[in-house]
C-alpha cells in the first residue's frame, strides 16, 4: 500500500503559499516591495497548478479600439488559442478576447482595497472584445457568446474582526455590475464565492483557504468554457496609423 496521502499532501500546498504569503508580509517595509511579493506568490501558485492552457501574468489588457485597462497584479488568459501577447521592457498586454479572470492581490482585505479591486476589475470587463464565426469542416459555426471575465480579489490577512460579516458582505456589494467581485482568498482566514443566483456571497471559513481558492477557480474555469475566436484584423487596423 502506498505512503503518500492526498490529505497531506494538499495540507502541505497551502502551508507553502500561506508561509511565503506571511514571510512577504512581515519581512519587507516597504509596501510596494510587499505588494510585489505577494502577487509573486499568487502567480507562482497559479502558473503551478493552473491546467496548460491557461496562464498568469501581471498585464495590462487592450481591446481592438485602443483602450487598455489598468494594470492587474494577476491576469488568468488564454495561451492556446490567443494569437498573440506583446511583451516589451518587461510589461505584458492581453487582448480582451483571451482574458478568463481578473485579481487584484492585496496584504490585507478591508473596504477600500474591495472598491480598489472593484475598478481594477471594471476597467478589464469594459473593454470591447470581438468574436467571430468558427469555420468547421461542414461549415461555419455562429460566433461564441462572450464568457463573463471572473473578478476578485487575493489577501492574506483582514482588516476586519472576524474576518467574514457584515462588514465584508456591505464592502463587496458595491461597485457597480462592471466591479462586482465573483471570488476571493483571505488565506488565513477562508474564501469567498459569489453565486450568480440569488446574487449573494457564501463565506467559506475553513484551514486551507488557498487551496480551496485553486480549486474553486478551476472549476469556474471549467464551465466558462473557451474564450472566443478573435477577430485578429480588428487590432490590424492599427498598423495604418
Amino acid at each position: 500500500m502506498s505512503d503518500w496521502s492526498l490529505p497531506q499532501l494538499l495540507a502541505g500546498l497551502h502551508a507553502d503559499i500561506q508561509q511565503k504569503l506571511e514571510i512577504s508580509r512581515k519581512s519587507f517595509a516597504h509596501p510596494g516591495t510587499k505588494g510585489d511579493a505577494s502577487e509573486s506568490v499568487w502567480l507562482e501558485m497559479l502558473s503551478a497548478y493552473l491546467p496548460q492552457r491557461y496562464q498568469a501574468a501581471t498585464a495590462h489588457v487592450v481591446d481592438s479600439l485602443g483602450n487598455f485597462s489598468d494594470q492587474i497584479d494577476v491576469v488568468v488568459f488564454d495561451r492556446q488559442y490567443s494569437p498573440f501577447i506583446f511583451k516589451y521592457q518587461g510589461q505584458t498586454i492581453i487582448p480582451a478576447e483571451s482574458v478568463y479572470a481578473a485579481f487584484e492581490a492585496k496584504q490585507a482585505i478591508n473596504a477600500a482595497q474591495i472598491r480598489y479591486a472593484q475598478d481594477k476589475v471594471a476597467s478589464v470587463r469594459r473593454l470591447q472584445r470581438t468574436s467571430l464565426p468558427i469555420p468547421h469542416a461542414g461549415g461555419v459555426y455562429p460566433a461564441k457568446a462572450l464568457i463573463p471575465i471572473l473578478g476578485g480579489l487575493l489577501t492574506f490577512e483582514s482588516d476586519w474582526t472576524p474576518a467574514f460579516g457584515a462588514p465584508l458582505d456591505s464592502a463587496l456589494a458595491g461597485g457597480g455590475a462592471d466591479g462586482l467581485l465573483d471570488m476571493g482568498c483571505i488565506a488565513a482566514h477562508g474564501h469567498f464565492t459569489r453565486e450568480t443566483n440569488p446574487g449573494r456571497y457564501v463565506f467559506t471559513p475553513e484551514g486551507r483557504p488557498a487551496t480551496a481558492f485553486l480549486f474553486n477557480l478551476i472549476s469556474r474555469l471549467q464551465f466558462s468554457g473557451t474564450v472566443p475566436m478573435i477577430d485578429i484584423q480588428a487590432y490590424a487596423r492599427w498598423l495604418a496609423n
